[in-house]
């Protein structure tokens, strides 16, 4: 491809991204809220599971064909401005509120792409790299793949500053791989935190992570972890 079909090629994209962040705009303006359903295939238990925080689901983005989203995961790929990262990676996460886009972004393997921007420097792309995993784990075959970003996240949900976006975006990723009891010893490490994020956090914060410790109390096998994480988050974080 010449340097002019290149760059057509690009224009064209940045287009279909500035497009679709334009209707996400509008969509905020109608958003109606509430949970979502709990990911395709799993148990049903009646675990606390996510979509994005605010509820935004652009219609424009359900027309995206899988043409669209491989252009768009190979541009965010490619890209290194943090604000074209930002803005495809909206795009993806509004598209993988669709479960069908969810299917065909895994397949473009697209939840690597995305999972490596969880690594990036910058909180803000970090931040809507995990609202796309978030949409995305609602998908039981996603969750295989995304469970080795599991640790990771716990990390920078830690290293975050307290009640930040990303903190939340991070919390609401875990919210949804807590579901099922599958990923829930990934966890286990960072559940004397949640405690601290319970006592200290805003009611933003208190009531996310209260999702996650709601699901894990869901699992038995999490019963000791939990009840040992207490005393460890009072010694740790809440020094008398």
């Amino acid at each position: 491809m010449g340097e002019s079909g290149a760059l057509g090629w690009r224009a064209g994209l940045a287009a279909l991204v500035l497009g679709a962040g334009a209707c996400y705009g509008l969509a905020r303006l109608a958003r109606s809220g509430g949970a979502a359903a709990a990911p395709r295939g799993t148990s049903g238990r009646g675990g606390a599971c996510e979509r994005r925080s605010d509820g935004d689901l652009p219609k424009s983005t359900d027309s995206l064909d899988a043409n669209h989203l491989q252009k768009l995961i190979q541009l965010l790929e490619s890209t290194d401005d943090p604000l074209i990262q930002e803005q495809i990676l909206v795009t993806l996460s509004n598209s993988a509120a669709f479960s069908v886009n969810q299917d065909i972004i895994r397949n473009l393997d697209g939840l690597s792409v995305i999972g490596k921007m969880v690594s990036d420097s910058i909180p803000k792309v970090k931040e809507k790299a995990l609202n796309a995993l978030n949409n995305l784990s609602m998908n039981v075959k996603n969750q295989e793949e995304l469970k080795e970003y599991i640790v990771h996240v716990c990390r920078e949900i830690e290293s975050s500053p307290l009640d930040s976006e990303l903190q939340l975006a991070g919390l609401r990723l875990l919210t949804n791989m807590s579901v099922t009891n599958n990923y829930h010893p990934m966890m286990t490490r960072s559940i004397p935190y949640f405690f601290h994020l319970l006592s200290e956090g805003n009611e933003r914060t208190q009531i996310q992570v209260l999702k996650v410790l709601v699901n894990l109390s869901a699992n038995p096998a999490m019963t000791r972890h939990l009840l040992s994480s207490q005393l460890i988050c009072h010694e740790t974080y809440l020094p008398i």
